[in-house]
């Protein structure tokens, strides 16, 4: 957890504080900008990390290697770092909410997906399921870092919008296949697995209210990220549409002078005057 916080510290002094200070963003981008820069590396960094392991292990490969043998009797050391690593890092999050000087608004929402990350990597490393846990992390960390690296280009110039829609299908993809494979592991797989029971000493938590419980999380978890990203979809959309509609030009509140009609005269106690005041001279009759 020290080695996190120290490994922070430096990409934010020697690498997001001189980006700052040349794009010379406001109060808000700048902690945004913080935030996608530091989260940016982290999930690279654990994507070819945890890639590397599944390619390793090769389970991929075969489906069934996510409930069979389980309990699983042994643990790859870097799979097991890969863990504690994760672990340590989400753990280290809480306190830099408060030495990053987070503004108020932003703490809620980065508190909760910090909490959803420490809940679900530890319920899977005691639970024993690594191996499914690592499979999922995976892809989600490949399309947090597609997000956060094109929200940094978009700092800069806000017309590179493009790639989010990459983006947004990869993210519809990998919730789907978070389901699927929760709901075949916990629905199926680990039901008819030869083994199951309750067993702390062994690692064995194969039981229909722990299979329940974490599908369930599972479920509602996904569940609330597309709902998130549903409202966020329809926000940027409503912006977008709000963009297109010209605006109306206000009325010109002068009224168009009418004309007055030639030979008309104006009328005052029974004599006619013309427009300056002046009353007509009368004609004099001629005699007959």
């Amino acid at each position: 957890m020290l080695v996190a916080i120290k490994v922070h510290a430096v990409i934010q002094e020697c690498i997001l504080d001189k980006i700052n200070r040349c794009l010379q963003l406001s109060k808000p981008e700048q902690s945004k900008f913080n935030e996608s820069g530091q989260l940016a590396l982290f999930y690279l960094f654990s994507f070819i990390w945890g890639a590397s392991i599944l390619n390793a292990e090769e389970f991929p490969m075969n489906l069934t290697s996510f409930w069979k043998d389980y309990p699983f009797s042994r643990m790859l050391f870097q799979e097991k770092l890969f863990y504690i690593c994760q672990i340590a890092y989400w753990l280290h999050a809480l306190p830099e909410l408060y030495f990053q000087r987070v503004q108020k608004e932003d703490i809620p929402r980065q508190l909760c997906y910090i909490c959803l990350y420490i809940t679900h990597i530890s319920g899977a490393y005691i639970l024993n399921l690594q191996h499914l846990g690592l499979f999922l992390v995976v892809p989600h960390y490949l399309v947090e870092f597609i997000f956060h690296a094109l929200r940094l280009f978009y700092f800069p110039d806000e017309n590179m919008q493009k790639g989010f829609i990459i983006w947004a299908l990869l993210f519809i993809m990998v919730r789907l296949l978070t389901l699927t494979l929760s709901v075949l592991t916990f629905g199926f797989g680990l039901a008819r697995a030869e083994n199951p029971g309750f067993s702390i000493a062994d690692g064995n938590f194969n039981i229909l209210p722990v299979r329940i419980g974490c599908l369930g999380a599972v479920c509602l978890t996904q569940t609330w990220m597309m709902w998130k990203f549903v409202n966020f979809q329809l926000k940027k959309w409503r912006e977008h549409v709000k963009d297109q509609i010209p605006e109306k030009k206000p009325a010109n509140p002068k009224k168009k002078r009418t004309k007055k009609e030639p030979g008309k005269a104006n009328f005052a106690n029974g004599t006619a005057k013309t427009e300056d005041g002046a009353s007509p001279r009368t004609r004099k009759s001629k005699p007959v």
